[in-house]
């Protein structure tokens, strides 16, 4: 069996029967024909996936490059197909002047992965710029046909915080081809978090905030090709204002961020930091000494490390805050996805 170890940023010792790429759609639909009586998982650059176990059935590479640029008065329009490197199209467009994705630089992965975790960084997610998300319908229903391309626009991709209709519905035989992009020419520029916050907005550039945002996130996340990881492990939990007050009265100085319904977003990585978890260690598997939120692979960790030390994270903040964190990371055993906050509770 075929090691999966360089094809997923947590580099665990795990196989597949098969693992094959795929650089276009025709070869992906035959390839999902080929193999359609075992598990199938088309994967990105494997950055936030967590393989519990040898997977019993294919992993077809999604290596389908291209981007297609137009505009018009007020926008430019991207089309990007699924295979492209995430931060290499960021790099890109903030080359070409094309405004609106520098806060969501090195974020790993390809842009085919972006739409199903809604992905996000300081203040704004995918869905902040998505026109569309090109999928192919590999199975076919009583709607629509096997093999027939569909355009869903951002509504109809249900965007929520690090969600979206292909972690449901569409989660089976639906699959990313391509994902179309609306960045403003009107510019505005996002700079409520972190040390963008400090930068004049009247002033300031998009290649100051790209430059700023590469800078943090260097600074504080592994190199995968050092620490096996898959960035931000958990999600920031979103608690109601009367539990905030309530965790304010005992932590005055708890990070927190207020939604527009009213509940607010606590910061993950500082309920972990306040446990006192940092560098935590089950087996191969860690807790990052300089970024709580990251779970890094020492190099010998087993899939088991992963789930014990998520597991033992979970409990500690549960216990503490009263505050239950959900994996940001999808789990994979043996036959396809499993509920991963089931998995570590």
């Amino acid at each position: 069996m075929p090691s999966l170890q360089p094809f997923h940023t947590f580099a665990l010792p795990v196989n597949a029967k098969a693992v094959v790429e795929i650089h276009s759609k025709e070869q992906l639909q035959q390839l999902w024909n080929e193999y359609a009586d075992q598990p199938l998982l088309l994967l990105g650059q494997g950055s936030n996936v967590l393989f519990l176990e040898d997977f019993n059935g294919a992993v077809l590479l999604n290596r389908m490059q291209g981007i297609q640029h137009r505009e018009d008065q007020d926008f430019h329009y991207l089309h990007i197909n699924g295979g492209e490197n995430w931060h290499k199209l960021v790099t890109w467009c903030v080359e070409q002047g094309y405004h609106g994705l520098e806060n969501l630089a090195l974020i790993p992965g390809c842009a085919g992965s972006a739409p199903i975790q809604n992905i996000g960084a300081y203040g704004v997610e995918l869905q902040d710029v998505c026109d569309y998300v090109e999928v192919l319908n590999l199975k076919g229903n009583t709607d629509s046909k096997c093999g027939i391309l569909e355009k869903l626009t951002a509504a109809q991709c249900q965007f929520g915080y690090r969600d979206s209709i292909f972690k449901r519905q569409y989660r089976d035989h639906y699959v990313i081809t391509a994902i179309g992009l609306k960045l403003a020419k009107n510019w505005q520029p996002h700079l409520q978090y972190g040390s963008l916050a400090y930068l004049d907005s009247s002033q300031v550039t998009a290649r100051q905030i790209y430059d700023e945002v590469c800078a943090v996130r260097r600074s504080k996340l592994p190199d995968p090709a050092q620490f096996g990881n898959a960035g931000s492990f958990f999600k920031n939990p979103v608690v109601s204002q009367h539990d905030y007050l309530k965790l304010k009265t005992d932590y005055p100085n708890i990070p927190a961020f207020p939604q527009a319904d009213g509940s607010v977003k606590l910061a993950a990585g500082w309920l972990i930091d306040k446990c006192g978890l940092k560098g935590y260690q089950i087996g191969g598997a860690a807790v990052h000494r300089q970024q709580a939120l990251v779970l890094i692979n020492r190099g010998d960790a087993k899939p088991q490390d992963i789930v014990a030390l998520a597991r033992h994270v979970r409990q500690q903040v549960l216990e503490k805050f009263d505050v239950a964190l959900q994996p940001e990371v999808r789990f994979f055993d043996a036959n396809g996805e499993i509920d991963s906050e089931q998995a570590i509770s």
